[in-house]
This record gives structure tokens, sequence and C-alpha cells, in this order.
């Protein structure tokens, strides 16, 4: 047997639905690093996946948001070293972060900003992903500073992991940024993030958008249920304009209202890519950018929330704090 590792572990007990396991440490491919985990990030799919373990009695070891040092490198391995400090979000399938050591494809990582903590920075790359890859894959807006000057984004439910960031990202490619909250706490977030306007996605933000001056948004980001939200956002969508969602419908959609302005829906998910095997080193080139992003001042950690420790029980309570759906930010957990 190889050198174990602490991990937590998934069960098939509903009671008991994560435990403290001693496993092996993950086998490197030749274009894997193994990865001394330092801190991990909690994210609404580290949930799905929980309830997909337990369903299918699958033992799995959870997590994807990661920070750490690299303590092996495949044989293939040629732009990373044993020392550097990385972060990355990873892939479905194979051990995550929640373990002492993860095996993670070189394509998949970036060095980690200087002038974040550990805590700071494992906030940071699924939900800055998940942002990157619907701008610049979906909507097709190109990645460079300022090259979306004078175009309007909404996102709706800016104060999110995902809003919190694609809010920064959107002001550094230029854009007028109108982001929906609606409790005191989220409303400054959002302003604090950089966002120009804020309505209220518990009123009618359709008017309240439309009051502003903007009566057709040529980008709209739904971080929140489609179901909920697309009437009033394709009311709201230009011609030729995209709605970008993250959250699965659990209805069909009357995309017909759409149609007469030949806009687009656009679906995104982070593990596409790896799913797939297609074009993953596209987001460790991201994640190169993202640290570049953060090191020259253009974009914050959105960690608001920390957790101390690896354990079955400090994994609950994180996924207890995001289960609800209301996260301000991100919550990290430091090991």
């Amino acid at each position: 047997m190889g050198k174990l590792m602490k991990a937590v572990v998934t069960t098939a007990d509903e009671q008991t639905p994560l435990i403290d396991k001693d496993i092996a440490q993950p086998d490197l491919t030749d274009h894997d690093v193994l990865v001394k985990v330092a801190a991990t990030a909690m994210n609404p799919v580290d949930i799905k996946q929980l309830e997909g373990a337990q369903a299918a009695k699958q033992e799995r070891v959870l997590g994807f948001d990661a920070v750490g040092k690299i303590v092996g490198v495949g044989s293939a391995v040629v732009n990373y070293q044993i020392g550097d400090r990385i972060f990355f979000a990873g892939e479905l399938g194979r051990t995550g972060s929640n373990a002492e050591f993860e095996a993670v494809h070189e394509g998949l990582i970036a060095k980690a900003p200087t002038t974040l903590s550990d805590i700071e920075a494992a906030a940071l790359p699924l939900t800055f992903l998940t942002a990157y890859e619907m701008l610049a894959d979906k909507f097709g807006i190109q990645m460079m500073a300022d090259s979306a000057h004078g175009k309007t984004l909404l996102i709706i439910n800016g104060a999110g992991g995902v809003g919190s960031i694609m809010i920064q990202l959107a002001k550094w490619l230029g854009m007028t940024v109108i982001a929906t909250a609606s409790r005191g706490e989220t409303i400054a977030w959002v302003k604090e993030m950089g966002a120009d306007e804020v309505v209220n996605h518990r009123e009618d933000y359709v008017q309240a958008v439309k009051k502003l001056g903007y009566h057709e948004i040529p980008y709209i980001a739904v971080l929140h249920s489609l179901d909920q939200h697309f009437e009033k956002v394709a009311d709201l969508v230009g011609t030729f304009g995209h709605i970008g969602a993250i959250v699965q419908s659990m209805n069909p959609l009357p995309v017909g209202l759409i149609k007469n302005k030949a806009a687009s829906l656009d679906w995104e998910f982070m593990f596409a890519k790896t799913n797939a095997g297609q074009n993953i080193a596209s987001q460790g080139a991201a994640l190169a950018l993202l640290s570049k992003l953060v090191d020259d001042g253009f974009v914050k950690s959105t960690v608001t929330q920390t957790l101390d420790g690896l354990s079955a029980q400090t994994i609950i309570n994180a996924q207890k704090e995001v289960a609800p759906g209301n996260m301000l930010g991100k919550l990290v957990i430091k090991y």
C-alpha cells in the first residue's frame, strides 16, 4: 500500500453523510502535479455532488477550489516544479480537495496570486472560471482591459460567489454593471465589488432597470433560478443579446420570447471542458490572468467567511452555511 493521507469521504448514511478516513494518496499521471492542499472553498456544486454520491452509494472525496504547494510532478510536467504555490478548481470524477493531497492536471492550474493569503486565494478559482467562461466563451467578449467599454451587463444575484467576481471582471473589461441585491448587506457588497447600479430582484427590477435608462441590455447573467427570472430577462435582453445561466431550469422555459430578438440563451458549466477533455488548458490560462489581475489590483478576494480544519464536521458546517443559497461572497476552509 502507498502512502496514506487524511481525507473526508462520502457515505451512503444520510445521518452521517461524511466521515474522516485515511486513504491512499492519489497516483499521478504524466501531466499531473501533486498538491499539499492548504485551503479550499465551499461551492453549491459540492452539495450537489454529495447528494449524488449518497444516491449512488459511492465513497468519494469531494472539493474543487483549492490552493496549495506542489510536492510532486508527473514525468511530462514542464511548466511547474516542486515548491510552486498554485490554485485551481479541479474537475469532476477525481479525488477532490477535501483531503491532505490532491492530484490535478497541469492544464488546470496557475501560480497563485502573491498578494493573497491561502484563504483569500482559495475563494477565487471556480467562480472566476465560471464568470470568465460566460463572458469570454459564451458572450464572445475579448479578455482585454476596456475591450467591452460602453457595453452593459446585468447580473442577477450579484452578491453570490460568481456574481462577486463577475462584477470585478466586467469592470476591468470596461463594462457598465447593473447588479441585483435585496438586503442591506448585499447591496453594500455589490457596490464594494464595483457595481455601477443596484436593483432589487425581489421587486419589479424590469421597470427599475428601465427607469435607470437601460431599455435593452446586451448581456445578462442569471446566477440564480432561471425559471424565476427568464420572462423578466427576456423582456430586458437586447436584439442579438445574450442571456447566460448557470443553474439548471426545473421547468420548460418560454424560449420563444427571445426568438424575434435573435437573442441567445447560453449555458455555462465550468466542468464541461474537463468532462469532454476539450480545451482544458484554457482554464489554467484563465487562472493565470486572474492571478495577474489580483496582483495588479484589479480584482480582490471574495472571501467573507472562514472555517478551520480538515474534518467531516467542518465540511458539513460549511455546506450548511452555503445550502440556503443566500451566501454573501465565499466561504473558505483553512486546513
